[in-house]
């Protein structure tokens, strides 16, 4: 650094005042012009973002606004310095810097445009596409990473550095980071199993072992759920993977089967008639679809009827609703016909003994 001030200084006490009042004049305007077009660009910016326009006219204010005040000072001071004359070394130390910051730039705008263009095709889909928001923060995150990676190697590879003998050294240290990190990076490739292959999405409601919830985040390294009596589940990618899942939000209908037991003392001519009274009961609520019910078992201490009926909405809150229903008008109905619901009972039956023959008395006496 020291060298550098050396290089720069000495030939601008050596410079003529008219150059070196032409090189502060033309650094001096280009930095207030494109601070003040960085200013304007950042305002209408906002606007746009408020007003939810994706346009390729916001894109170009957003990219404008996120320049960074470093890269405009540097190329202003490397445009007045173009008046001046600098020795080679002074040049090179500077054409260097200028090469840096200006990657640098280049990644933070690369990074902007892999932003926004996921952003306009998540808004480019249905509003309740939830495979978008699943896969946007994974996807965003690699090709941010790729683009980072490939801003840092044509830096590296402007300056001078002979690349292919650093990517071979990566290459080989890389062995020794993944199997060290061959945790990390199965949860990484696990997120992108998710990612592409979609067994799940946010908001969907799952259940993993003997954990259920709902689907909040799902990161690089690990998915979030909420669970149902209110704590955060937090499971990683790769064990995700390696259950067995069950994604209770791809559910399109309901089956369920449930068994009401009477007494044995019910008439024939009225178990004959329960199969259709509970067929009426259930076709007369809206959302449901009757599929059987029959007098299924003689069972232990009732006559059972077997019933099966589907809800045509995956929400648990409204299969609950018509089954609480269905319980209901049943207990009406039988009410109404005097049958009794069964429940586990116990009878004594007691007998008296006959009276015992002569020649067992005798026998016994």
């Amino acid at each position: 650094m020291k060298h550098l001030h050396i290089l720069i200084l000495l030939p601008i006490l050596r410079s003529a005042p008219a150059d070196l009042l032409q090189g502060a004049a033309t650094a001096l305007i280009l930095l207030g012009a494109t601070l003040l077009a960085r200013r304007i660009a950042a305002h209408y910016f906002q606007r746009a973002h408020v007003a939810g326009r994706t346009d390729l006219m916001e894109f170009a204010f957003e990219l404008v606004s996120r320049t960074q005040k470093t890269f405009l000072v540097v190329v202003s001071i490397f445009a007045g310095l173009q008046f001046l004359h600098l020795p080679p070394r002074g040049r090179e130390l500077i054409d260097s810097t200028v090469t840096v910051v200006s990657f640098w730039q280049l990644g933070v705008w690369a990074s902007v445009t892999v932003s926004w263009w996921l952003e306009r095709s998540r808004r480019g889909r249905r509003g309740d596409d939830r495979a978008a928001t699943s896969s946007l923060a994974v996807v965003a995150f690699i090709a941010k990473a790729v683009v980072w990676v490939m801003v840092v190697l044509m830096a590296l590879e402007n300056l001078g550095v002979n690349i292919t003998t650093l990517v071979a050294g990566l290459g080989v240290g890389g062995v020794a980071v993944a199997l060290a990190l061959q945790s990390i990076l199965g949860d990484l490739f696990a997120s992108l199993s998710i990612t592409f292959d979609q067994p799940f999405f946010v908001g969907d409601s799952v259940a993993v072992d003997a954990f259920s919830g709902t689907v909040e985040h799902i990161g690089i390294k690990s998915t979030r759920l909420h669970s149902v009596s209110g704590e955060e589940i937090v499971i990683s990618n790769s064990d995700l993977l390696k259950s067995r899942l069950r994604n209770y939000g791809r559910m399109v209908e309901r089956r369920v089967l449930f068994t009401v037991g009477v007494t044995y003392e019910t008439p024939l001519e009225t178990i004959e008639q329960i199969p259709g009274i509970i067929r009426t009961i259930i076709e007369a609520i809206p959302d449901t679809r009757f599929d059987r019910s029959h007098f299924s078992a003689h069972g232990a201490v009732s006559l059972d009827f077997e019933t099966v009926y589907y809800v045509l909405k995956a929400d648990y809150t409204r299969h609950m609703d018509i089954q609480q229903e269905i319980h209901l008008k049943l207990h009406r109905e039988f009410t109404r016909l005097g049958v009794e619901f069964a429940y586990p009972t116990q009878r004594l039956i007691m007998e008296r003994a006959t009276a015992a023959r002569p020649e067992s008395a005798s026998d016994g006496a």
